[in-house]
């Protein structure tokens, strides 16, 4: 699959990477407030930093306890991309990053189309491990173990798929559940 987060040959598309690393450090969050610009720093509604990158575009949250977590992008190297740029501008800042931070991808957020329509009524009641409650939200979820993601469905045949930390994470869980709707008849 391609590193750069658009649709690959199977259709799917990566939405949103999460990736997280700790600086090893305390963050002075007032201080890095004044000096980076595009930052939202409120210590008494939310204890982090809020600070948003145009290139690559994505969000950030910096914590006093060093931890940064970054989200927004659409590929894990667009992620770290983000993370080391973050870690420049806090040296630039006069702030010491002691080392090259290890940069781990949480989550990656994926939607595809089945090109089938689903009955969701019937996945819930043949499929183990589904949740379908119409009333409250229009989808089904469906958690899978190997590999571990979670997936919402819907009647359009339109997936989403979370929880993956890999592309390959991503695929399987794929092929996983098409291979299960198959098998019940639904696909």
């Amino acid at each position: 699959m391609s590193e750069e987060g658009f649709d690959d040959d199977d259709g799917i598309k990566i939405e949103n990477v999460v990736a997280s690393t700790t600086l090893d450090r305390r963050m002075p969050l007032d201080r890095i407030a004044i000096y980076l610009e595009n930052t939202e720093y409120e210590p008494e509604q939310f204890p982090g930093l809020v600070y948003r990158l145009e290139e690559p575009k994505a969000a950030a949250l910096l914590f006093g306890s060093g931890k940064v977590v970054c989200t927004g992008t659409q590929s894990p190297d667009m992620a770290k991309e983000a993370v080391h740029k973050i870690i420049d501008e806090l040296r630039e800042a006069e702030i010491d990053i002691p080392n090259k931070p290890e940069i781990t991808v949480q989550n990656m957020v994926a939607s595809s189309e089945l090109e089938h329509t689903l009955n969701l009524n019937r996945i819930a009641f043949e499929l183990v491990g589904t949740e379908y409650e119409p009333e409250q939200f229009p989808g089904l979820v469906y958690r899978i173990d190997e590999p571990k993601v979670v997936f919402l469905l819907f009647s359009s045949g339109r997936i989403v798929c979370t929880g993956g930390r890999t592309y390959d994470d991503v695929r399987n869980g794929i092929e996983a559940l098409k291979e299960n709707l198959r098998e019940i008849g639904a696909l």
